[in-house]
């Protein structure tokens, strides 16, 4: 599946340092070291990013994880780095069937729309799309094929059901597998239950060796989606879906596996424990999340129906660059609340940088375009490669245009790479 337009992104002098990123599963800032899978081979950093589910797309708390995590991807560029970058859709689940249901309209013209949106609201945003943007249709039969290895294998399981064949569990606390149980969560099994009945999982279906056990394969039912596989029809369970995505696009252990703060459990935990079981290794060094972006005292959610959508705030005028700043004001990993006053102090901060980057005379590259640590870009690249800090950055920006320092062409282009708020037009 396509993803989107690339934006461009400046080449700065020297290089930046390695980012750093908070680990959820370590519960510490670690730095985001790529490695060599391959003797001989340059290093490589590798990131999967859970991708949306397409109904109601994208909404501010959407667009601040995607932008917390291209922040991290130019920073890795900017070190040097290489980078694989891979992003899922989930184009087919139970909320994206509910949806379709009440509108009346087709699940996969909704999901079509609504990833279609999703490519447009990243594009104006300057998000750097993935290498590999891969819709969970696309790679049915392998997931089942997945699924079926860990049936063989004891894995996986049977559970009856009343109008279906057999469904398939993930057995979580098989001997054969590697992983076990909150082992990327680091939560007690109280607040895992909890977690499961509220996010998809179900903890009281009959038939289940564990409660916590994940739902793997889903057999056919009437009025639903269904595929032919090696275990019949039916259409995957939503954690597989990941795990076989970024098993088979990047190398393994992957570098960071990221996503909303509402991920680490249950999809992050069991999608780690899915590729410990098929692979014998941890899927992720870093599991990295993003924090929630509330609306008027509620998480902006989809359910609650409290959404600023990217693509109603275009629609009315505002310019994209006044949203991307006003979400780098807020640190990629805090909880924090939308309001009107965001995009008022990111008005007067895009008019300040942009006069000032106006007065920008390519003859005035000098000292400040080489990698002394007094430059713009030195400032820029020291405080956001310390987790990512951008409202620090923001901030540095905005103390060195009030400090008095002259425009050179290097600082615009280090707030483009680094920040991506691009300040002049590249055709002016």
């Amino acid at each position: 599946m396509k993803a989107w337009t690339r934006p461009d992104v400046p080449r700065l002098a020297g290089s930046g340092p390695l980012p750093s990123v908070y680990d959820s599963s370590t519960q510490t800032v670690r730095e985001a070291v790529p490695s060599a899978r391959i003797e001989g081979s340059p290093p490589v950093a590798s990131i999967y990013v859970c991708g949306i589910t397409p109904y109601d797309a994208t909404h501010l708390g959407h667009a601040a994880t995607y932008l917390g995590f291209d922040t991290l991807i130019r920073l890795w560029l900017d070190a040097g780095v290489e980078v694989r970058y891979v992003q899922n859709t989930t184009d087919v689940d139970d909320p994206l069937l509910e949806r379709a249901t009440r509108d009346g309209t087709d699940w996969r013209e909704l999901a079509t729309s609504q990833t279609d949106l999703f490519r447009s609201d990243m594009e104006s945003l300057r998000i750097l799309p993935p290498d590999h943007y891969i819709a969970v249709t696309e790679v049915v039969g392998e997931i089942a094929a997945a699924t079926h290895d860990l049936l063989v294998r004891g894995i996986a399981y049977p559970v009856d059901s009343e109008n279906a064949d057999q469904d398939l569990y993930f057995d979580s606390s098989a001997d054969s597998s590697p992983w076990y149980l909150g082992q990327e969560s680091r939560l007690d099994r109280t607040e895992m239950l909890e977690l499961s009945a509220a996010r998809g999982g179900d903890p009281e279906r009959v038939g289940k060796r564990d409660a916590l056990d994940p739902l793997l394969w889903r057999s056919e039912r009437e009025g639903e989606p269904s595929w032919d596989s090696v275990l019949g029809r039916g259409r995957p369970g939503w954690h597989i879906e990941c795990s076989v995505i970024a098993l088979r696009y990047l190398p393994s252990p992957i570098t960071v596996n990221g996503g909303g703060s509402d991920l680490i459990f249950p999809h992050h935990e069991y999608s780690a424990g899915h590729a410990a079981a098929l692979t014998g290794e941890p899927l992720a060094d870093i599991y990295a999340h993003s924090g929630m972006v509330a609306f008027e005292g509620e998480k902006m959610s989809k359910s609650l129906g409290n959404l600023v959508l990217v693509s109603s705030l275009v629609a009315s005028g505002t310019d994209p660059r006044l949203i991307r700043l006003a979400l780098l004001s807020e640190h990629y990993r805090s909880d924090w609340e939308w309001t009107a006053d965001h995009l008022e102090t990111a008005s007067v901060r895009l008019t300040t940088w942009t006069a000032w980057a106006a007065s920008a005379r390519p003859e005035a590259v000098s000292a400040e375009t080489s990698e002394g640590d007094d430059t713009l870009t030195a400032q820029l690249r020291r405080i956001l490669s310390q987790d990512l800090d951008t409202p620090g950055a923001v901030r540095d920006v905005d103390e060195w245009i009030a400090a008095g320092h002259s425009v050179t062409p290097a600082d615009v282009a280090a707030i483009d790479a680094l920040l991506g708020i691009q300040l002049i037009s590249r055709t002016a």
